[in-house]
């Protein structure tokens, strides 16, 4: 079976939650005899082809990107119209306007499924100019697939417009690399150079965007003495840097984009994951995945997305209120001050995550799906 994924951006262009997404169902996909392939747009597509161990992919220029929607020309058309003749299923990824279009224009007739991943939250008035073709979008797929119960059922353009017959839950996942820490032969370069010693530490992992709710975490680290490490760069960083010189936060270390390695590492080394979205842009958080396939315990805010799905409160973790830095506080407080504690949830969250967020679980799910398209076509 051959696969066509299509998105506004993808690897090697900055990476992001969204991309890894992508590229978690293509290794669990291809692992179960899927042929897949990426299309997407680039400021700087060149070469126009790349062949990565998920999939080859097909790029053309973007030529613009208001609102963060990448705007393509009649090279995008026209890609996008030769891979789809190849595909047995075209697989889109919300929110990506310009794909509706390329939908809309493709002349193409293939199965098609569309994994939903966030509402239009920030650009609402936008999206109200947007919604006469985002209904014909999800109107013309075979499925839509929600990544959590939660947003299946909160999501007015899921409950509103999709015939619920149409409409599946296949939560995100990620095939396990949590073995690579130990075939590490050290780490300690990495805490060196963090100024991190043999004591507990909190870590923050992503793109530093504004619906991140790092504004929260830095005001709740000026209330605890445990050290917080921000890992990751993006449009936030220099503004979250003042906060925490403002607030005197001098416990928040930033470490800036870091590699895989250095991921792994604090990933490994870190007592629990902290994920403070504030808003519902913060669709479902695949650091979360990434940090209970390490079996450390979780702590995000309860936004309605699916973040809560991931992290069930009391069981992988805590879910607090967001924009709660007192809450917030308190939590980080309690797992810092018991680690047996954090121990027990770690583990909860490792079992959860072999359950339900796996490469394994991914990749089945999704097989079924697209046969389940096939068949129906």
């Amino acid at each position: 079976m051959k696969v066509l994924h299509i998105y506004r951006t993808y690897f090697p262009d900055p990476p992001g939650g969204l991309q890894e997404a992508i590229r978690q169902i293509c290794l669990a996909t291809r692992t179960r005899g899927v042929e897949t392939r990426v299309f997407t747009l680039s400021p700087t597509p060149y070469p126009k082809e790349i062949d990565l161990p998920e999939a080859v992919v097909t790029r053309s220029l973007s030529w613009a990107a208001p609102a963060s929607c990448d705007l393509g020309g009649p090279d995008a058309l026209r890609r996008f119209r030769e891979l789809a003749k190849w595909a047995d299923v075209l697989h889109f990824h919300f929110p990506w306007p310009f794909a509706d279009v390329l939908r809309l224009l493709g002349r193409t007739h293939k199965p098609a499924v569309m994994t939903y991943h966030s509402d239009i939250v920030r650009q609402q008035f936008l999206g109200l100019a947007y919604a006469p073709l985002m209904r014909f979008m999800l109107r013309s797929m075979s499925a839509v697939v929600a990544t959590s119960p939660a947003y299946a059922r909160s999501s007015p353009a899921l409950t509103e417009i999709v015939d619920p017959s149409r409409l599946k839950t296949i939560p995100l996942g990620m095939l396990d690399y949590r073995d690579e820490a130990l075939e590490m032969p050290s780490t300690s370069w990495v805490f060196d150079r963090l100024g991190v010693a043999n004591e507990p530490y909190f870590l923050a992992l992503g793109v530093l965007r504004y619906y991140k709710g790092l504004h929260t975490l830095i005001e709740a680290a000026s209330r605890i003495s445990a050290k917080i490490i921000i890992a990751g760069s993006g449009p936030e960083s220099e503004a979250l840097k003042a906060l925490a010189e403002r607030l005197g936060a001098s416990n928040v270390i930033f470490a800036g984009q870091v590699t895989h390695k250095e991921k792994v590492a604090l990933l490994n080394g870190c007592r629990a994951l902290v994920l403070a979205s504030h808003l519902r842009s913060e669709a479902f958080g695949m650091v979360l995945v990434e940090a209970a396939m390490f079996g450390k315990p979780l702590i995000c805010c309860e936004v309605g997305s699916g973040t809560s799905y991931v992290n069930k409160d009391g069981v992988t973790g805590y879910v607090v209120p967001p924009e709660d830095p007192v809450r917030l506080a308190a939590t980080i407080d309690r797992l810092s001050n018991n680690p047996m504690l954090a121990a027990k949830l770690g583990g909860e969250a490792r079992q959860r995550y072999e359950r339900l967020f796996s490469g394994r679980a991914l990749g089945d799910a999704y097989v079924g799906l697209y046969r389940d398209v096939v068949a129906d076509a």
